[in-house]
């Protein structure tokens, strides 16, 4: 098993859905990705946090193998989003975004942390994504994340620190602004041709596709009774993604049955967020809660030829 360092935001968010409403609930993308990720393998968190930021959701990380070292506590207010979804729950609507003390957010990975064979590079600025990466010694498996707010600013920038990484995990929108190709089988061309062999496309409510060189896999999402919120869903993926394979250490490098068992994982971390507002039921989860969904996306997509 591997350690995992992650680099993201941990924030306030306040969120609408036509199924209600959640004022200024926990959240940020290394939050989501720590906690699924821990289900699997210790995780080494990097952020900020302002003033305001409950001390006891530092303590959880703590009890769940998730190293506080590289959370800096700064004067202010911590990172906070308001954003609106309409029936389309794939795309979230930004109402505000109060930066705070992440507006001058400067990662430092602490020594214990730099040894690290698998890293996470979170939706930041590609500049401060690349800070970190240079300083890990021998990374052995590195994803990264974006939006469509960097493709559209800083676009080179973030292919230079794509170019530097094993995996880029993206939604499908943004895979064709960043490729400038609509059709993502190409799109997948491109981003190899970049250097990482891996890519994983997120659908969504729709699932998830894994690009693993000329090979590809789907994952269709779970229909579930109750979805409440969409935020955060991407990087629980990620984390279940990447925590699992950190599970088996770097023996999965050559196996593409287990890059589809991490895709799989993934989609399974994701269902469980969209239940409920904020991150409250991945804190309730089980390693016997996570695998018994687990099978029913195997489920969903295993039948027999007569």
């Amino acid at each position: 098993m591997s350690s995992i360092v992650v680099v993201g935001s941990l924030a306030f968010d306040s969120i609408e859905t036509p199924f209600g409403k959640a004022g200024k609930v926990l959240g940020g993308s290394a939050n989501y990705f720590s906690l699924a990720a821990s289900y699997f393998a210790p995780v080494r968190c990097i952020s900020v946090v302002g003033e305001d930021y409950p001390r006891e959701q530092l303590d959880l990380f703590r009890q769940r193998q998730i190293d506080t070292s590289g959370i800096k506590l700064e004067k202010g207010n911590t990172f906070h989003w308001e954003g609106r979804y309409g029936y389309d729950l794939n795309t979230a609507h930004t109402l505000a975004t109060r930066l705070n003390v992440f507006e001058n957010f400067a990662p430092e990975v602490p020594e214990s942390y730099r040894d690290s064979e698998f890293v996470f590079l979170g939706n930041i600025l590609p500049a401060l994504q690349g800070q970190v990466l240079s300083q890990i010694r021998h990374p052995k498996f590195v994803a990264i994340d974006t939006m469509n707010f960097w493709i559209e600013g800083q676009k080179q920038a973030l292919i230079e620190v794509i170019k530097r990484c094993n995996c880029l995990i993206i939604n499908e929108a943004e895979v064709r602004q960043l490729t400038e190709s609509y059709n993502i089988v190409q799109a997948a061309k491109v981003v190899r041709s970049w250097g990482p062999k891996i890519l994983v496309v997120k659908r969504g409510e729709y699932g998830a596709i894994l690009f693993d060189g000329d090979e590809m896999f789907g994952m269709p999402g779970l229909p579930l009774a109750e979805v409440k919120d969409p935020t955060g869903a991407g990087d629980t993926f990620a984390g279940g993604f990447m925590g699992y394979l950190a599970s088996l250490g770097t023996k999965f490098a050559s196996s593409r049955y287990q890059l589809r068992k991490a895709l799989v994982y993934g989609c399974t971390m994701a269902s469980f967020t969209v239940q409920d507002f904020g991150f409250k039921e991945l804190i309730g989860l089980n390693r016997e809660k996570i695998d018994q969904r687990y099978h029913r996306f195997v489920d969903l997509t295993t039948f027999h030829l007569d």
